[in-house]
């Protein structure tokens, strides 16, 4: 296939991928123009950001940034990737930068649509991708979670057959908040790279130190790692997002982009570069995470709702014991996000916020159960 058409059908791959509506879960809660007319502040806890950021150090460098932003992002996008590389013990050629990992994500799709075949996934996980894979063609295999909310690796495993061209898996899971231990995850991945591409989603790693396997990539031509700046760093609105794989597989997916690695803005990517060097607030972020998620998670217990142990920013739990619903309880309290992630299930998601918010949300339980 010529470039010029592969470029062309890359465009309407994408389009279609920032079109779809199929968010992982339950339709997310909005904020209605009624809310904003009485200057109602909700509490908004429906897609795992980082109440704290961007880190202060990441807000001085993209204030200056716009000065410097009638400038392409060349050198920037240069000096991002080398920062990364020097984390991950990685030249820039292993990485590839995008609009969050998100768009990372729906490339690494079309990369896979067009070796013809399916992508395994566990269910539920994150799934912004998969409306955007089906519309490649590429079908999408769900393997259902553990009793314990796990990602069934043996099972992912012995459903890997000749068709199957990706592996996904999102670890700490989204929307569970589970992961697996560093042996358990290289034992996985040496399996299943051998038959195809295995994707790990580590947007959730930097929260609790969760194992990553990005030592792995100069051993497995096959394995590509999907990293963000999104949570701990605090830039989900920023957008900034890279893929770590060998140079090979890099330079097929960037084939793909009618520009490779355009996607973040010069300043997004400053702030990315301020965001790195800013130790102190990432230690604060994560303290203040756990303390946050603990209040929560005390309240659910004394509630007697039973949830899963987190290593993440979000946490699930089952609501079927409570005596109203939960997602519409809390929203008349103005509190936004707790969704439902498995089709006709009573667990829920909710992300964690400041603790003064997680312990207004455990006071509104109290109240109503």
């Amino acid at each position: 296939m010529q470039r010029r058409q592969l470029i062309k059908n890359a465009g309407f791959a994408m389009l279609s991928f920032s079109m779809a509506r199929d968010l992982i879960g339950a339709p997310l809660p909005t904020i209605t123009n009624d809310r904003i007319q009485k200057g109602t502040t909700p509490i908004i806890l429906r897609a795992n950001e980082n109440p704290h950021g961007p880190s202060p150090l990441a807000r001085v460098a993209m204030q200056e940034a716009v000065g410097i932003s009638n400038r392409y992002q060349w050198d920037i996008n240069g000096l991002l990737k080398e920062r990364i590389g020097t984390l991950t013990n990685h030249s820039k050629e292993h990485i590839t930068l995008g609009a969050g990992s998100s768009e990372l994500l729906g490339l690494v799709c079309l990369w896979a649509s067009y070796q013809k075949g399916h992508v395994l996934a566990s269910e539920p996980t994150f799934k912004l991708w998969m409306p955007a894979a089906r519309k490649m063609g590429l079908a999408t295999q769900l393997i259902p979670l553990t009793s314990s909310k796990h990602n069934d690796l043996e099972r992912m495993l012995a459903s890997i057959n000749g068709g199957t061209r990706l592996v996904y898996l999102c670890n700490p899971n989204n929307p569970t908040g589970t992961a697996h231990d560093k042996q358990t995850l290289e034992t996985f991945i040496t399996q299943a790279c051998k038959s195809c591409v295995v994707l790990v989603d580590e947007a959730y790693t930097d929260y609790y130190d969760s194992p990553s396997v990005a030592h792995l990539i100069d051993r497995y031509p096959n394995l590509i790692i999907a990293k963000t700046f999104s949570k701990v760093y605090g830039m989900a609105g920023a957008r900034v997002g890279y893929l770590l794989a060998q140079p090979t597989m890099i330079k097929a997916l960037n084939e793909l982009q009618a520009w490779a690695n355009a996607g973040p803005s010069a300043v997004s990517m400053r702030g990315a570069l301020a965001a790195l060097d800013d130790h102190a607030f990432v230690s604060y972020c994560k303290k203040e995470n756990d303390n946050a998620k603990k209040i929560f998670c005390d309240g659910l217990a004394a509630l007697k709702i039973p949830f899963i142990p987190s290593v993440t920013s979000f946490v699930y739990f089952d609501g079927a014991a409570y005596k109203k619903s939960i997602p519409t309880y809390l929203q008349s309290h103005e509190i936004l996000g707790a969704r439902s992630f498995e089709e006709k299930s009573t667990w829920l998601r909710l992300s964690v916020g400041t603790t003064q918010e997680m312990e207004r949300v455990v006071e509104v339980l109290k109240m109503g159960g």
